[in-house]
């Protein structure tokens, strides 16, 4: 009998929770007690010679391998002695592993583990391969690269060989020179010396690959076609030798025929310099353009600015560096020059953005200084602020940044450069990025160039909730002006969406026009003769994109266009899923049967007006005409809070009057207020006037209308 209740709590630290009885440990142990033990075995596995009692139902529970070996309805099933092809230390390895789940690397040989590795694979044991992996990846030095190497690309493990390939390019001259190059397999020697980030002297790699070759002449056999070696001398690249090392140092070998000489120093003598294959330092997401690498500034005035890595502490007077912007074309702009040729495929810039002024520019990469290869061509597009450069990979010793226009002078003004190699390259077109993600955004660096609002930033903060009568709009008077917002770089751009003021049921009118360098305009979306409100999601045909132009026509209330939020491209593909638009599209038709009572001045009954407004949005009737009044555009003296709604369960008549209480404010400027007084319901309500800037209406005037009196009240 247990000495404990059985209703008393166990004190069990092995227990994640009161209950739960954690004995793991005990169980691998016991089953770890039957590996290479007859107790209990059903079959035995031979390998190399070797007899070893086993499990049957152990194994095939660990492996689908051994599932289906000897109880898939194979010959071996019904067998009491399987033969497997295994070296029998790894292989033993492996079997304390399936019956205890523990392996101690660290104390295996390297050719063990190796082994190991392939057993991993050979028999499906996908967890035990991916840990041996990440091991060899720890343990990975000159002495074991190579092995490592030969058993990825023979297992078929893609990330394990990248990996490797990676190591040997950062230890490219180091390799050459050790003995354990010489153990590579053909295929993973001419994997190596195909790529443009195996960096290192041509020479030096030409007679690693001649010593290569005599260590392995005997066991390097043909294939019927193209033998071996003629495969891996073609991965040597003769035309990035000078011609005495063709002359000195290939010639005397017997590996490289006359003809194959012969048209490497023909190559070499006709063929651009940056048309060749050639070999750069690879150092992926890590900049390579600065001091600290070697990096300088070699051309344009007050040079050390552009590399120092500060690109927040700069003016008019310092903190970039320069050149004059002419139309000759040998300009020589602005020149880095890295420290060794590299490989990059990524250039951030960041041009002067002290105010809205826009440059051109364009980019031009070499390996000498002499033959240079346009990567970035925005000579005829506006550009500002940051810009996020993407081209294919290429090996670059010079960078020149020269600049084509500038909208206020004829200088050309660099803050930052940064160049690197990134793996997170965004889709492009035609050379220009195609975004995913809303562009239009402050982190990005655009900019409202025009339009008027309390908040400059208000159209491009990402904020589509937080807006009113007062605030959270961008707005332009209607006949005069236009909202135009300019990216930071060109992009490839087909849709866009924007949010139209929304808190009453006005609609606008509006058209959006697109273009490159603000002389040339395209319309994209005409909209001057629709209804339009809330959310707007606009496709046209793809094309660059620098500035949008956003111009109102008409507004159902006033003759000002108020717009809230603007991205491209769109992140909806209809602007029927956001929810402002759901509830726009339920009450439409409810807005649009209320329009129409108050034009002919009949009113509906309750029960009349709740059916024919849908129960997922209702609403109460819009006032009169001649009380409906717009938000105000910004302006500097306070405004009234906005109108309450009208309770829809009380009786709508025509002479409905609202009535205003005036309270005591301290006012800084005189504030204009329209109000009118109710005979009947003796309700009150505040209507928000509209106010154009410069006006002087009289003190006070009265106006009449069939059941209504408005007056208009001058509080100063």
């Amino acid at each position: 009998m247990s000495s404990q209740h059985q209703y008393m709590p166990v004190n069990n630290p092995t227990s994640s929770r009161v209950g739960d009885i954690e004995h793991i440990s005990h169980l691998s142990e016991h089953i770890g007690s039957l590996c290479l033990s007859s107790e209990y075995s059903d079959v035995t596995l031979i390998v190399e010679g070797h007899r070893i009692p086993a499990h049957k139902v152990i194994l095939a529970a660990s492996s689908d391998y051994f599932r289906a070996l000897l109880y898939g309805g194979m010959k071996e099933a019904n067998e009491a002695e399987v033969v497997l092809q295994a070296p029998i230390h790894a292989f033993k390895a492996l079997l304390r592993y399936i019956y205890s789940g523990h392996m101690g690397l660290s104390v295996l040989r390297e050719e063990t583990v190796l082994d190991m590795l392939g057993l991993a694979h050979q028999f499906n044991f996908q967890e035990l391969e991916a840990a041996i992996s990440d091991y060899l990846r720890q343990v990975l030095a000159l002495r074991n690269v190579c092995a490592v190497l030969d058993a990825a690309r023979l297992y078929g493990l893609n990330a394990l060989m990248d990996y490797c390939y990676n190591f040997l390019d950062r230890n490219a001259a180091e390799v050459l020179q050790h003995d354990t190059f010489l153990q590579l397999s053909v295929e993973a020697l001419q994997g190596l010396l195909e790529r443009d980030s195996f960096f290192a002297p041509e020479v030096d790699i030409f007679k690693a690959v001649c010593n290569w070759f005599n260590a392995n002449q005997p066991f390097v056999k043909s294939d019927g076609g193209t033998s071996p070696v003629d495969k891996i001398l073609k991965c040597v690249r003769l035309t990035l030798m000078s011609l005495e090392e063709l002359l000195g140092v290939v010639r005397p070998f017997s590996l490289v025929s006359p003809d194959m000489l012969l048209d490497a120093i023909h190559d070499k003598t006709t063929t651009r310099t940056t048309d060749l294959r050639h070999r750069g330092l690879l150092v992926p997401e890590e900049n390579v353009a600065t001091p600290k690498r070697g990096a300088r500034v070699i051309s344009g005035d007050m040079r050390s600015a552009l590399l120092d890595g500060n690109s927040d502490n700069y003016d008019m007077e310092r903190g970039y560096t320069r050149h004059n912007i002419s139309d000759a074309a040998d300009n020589p702009g602005i020149v880095v020059r890295l420290a060794t040729t590299t490989i990059i495929n990524h250039i951030r810039l960041l041009l002067w953005d002290r105010d809205n002024r826009s440059y051109a520019y364009y980019i031009e990469v070499s390996v000498d200084q002499k033959d240079w290869v346009r990567v970035i061509d925005h000579s005829n597009y506006f550009c500002r602020s940051w810009q996020n450069l993407y081209f294919e990979p290429r090996v670059v010793q010079y960078i020149k940044v020269v600049g084509t226009s500038n909208t206020v002078n004829k200088v050309f003004h660099a803050v930052s450069l940064e160049a690197m190699h990134t793996s997170r390259v965004p889709p492009l077109c035609e050379g220009l990025v195609r975004p995913v993600h809303n562009v239009a955004t402050l982190e990005l660096s655009a900019v409202v160039i025009e339009g008027i609002s309390r908040s400059r930033n208000a159209l491009l903060n990402g904020d589509t909730e937080h807006y009113d009568w007062e605030q959270g709009y961008t707005c332009h008077q209607l006949g005069s002006g236009a909202i135009v917002v300019q990216l930071a770089q060109p992009y490839m751009l087909s849709s866009l969406r924007m949010l139209l003021w929304d808190c009453d049921y006005r609609h606008y009118s509006y058209y959006v026009e697109v273009s490159l360098n603000y002389w040339h305009w395209d319309m994209v979306a005409d909209r001057t003769r629709d209804a339009c409100r809330s959310w707007q999601v606009i496709y046209f045909t793809p094309r660059p994109v620098s500035i949008i132009r956003i111009v109102g026509t008409n507004n159902s209330v006033n003759e000002v266009f108020h717009l809230v939020h603007l991205e491209c491209p769109s992140q909806v593909e209809d602007a029927r899923e956001d929810p402002a638009a759901k509830k726009t599209r339920h009450s439409k038709d409810g807005r649009e049967a209320r329009a129409s009572r108050d034009r002919d001045g009949r009113r509906s009954s309750d029960d009349a007006s709740a059916s024919n407004r849908p129960p997922q949005a209702p609403r109460p009737a819009r006032p009169p005409l001649a009380l409906r009044r717009p938000p105000p555009e910004p302006c500097p003296w306070p405004r009234p809070p906005p109108r309450p709604r009208r309770d829809t369960t009380t009786d709508r008549t025509r002479s409905e009057i609202l009535a205003i209480s005036l309270q005591c404010m301290k006012l800084s400027s005189p504030m204009w207020m329209m109000s009118s007084i109710s005979q009947s319901s003796g309700s009150s309500r505040v209507i928000p006037p509209h106010i154009e800037h410069g006006t002087s209406p009289p003190r006070t005037v009265s106006l009449r209308a069939p059941g209504v009196t408005l007056f208009i009240i001058n509080v100063n």
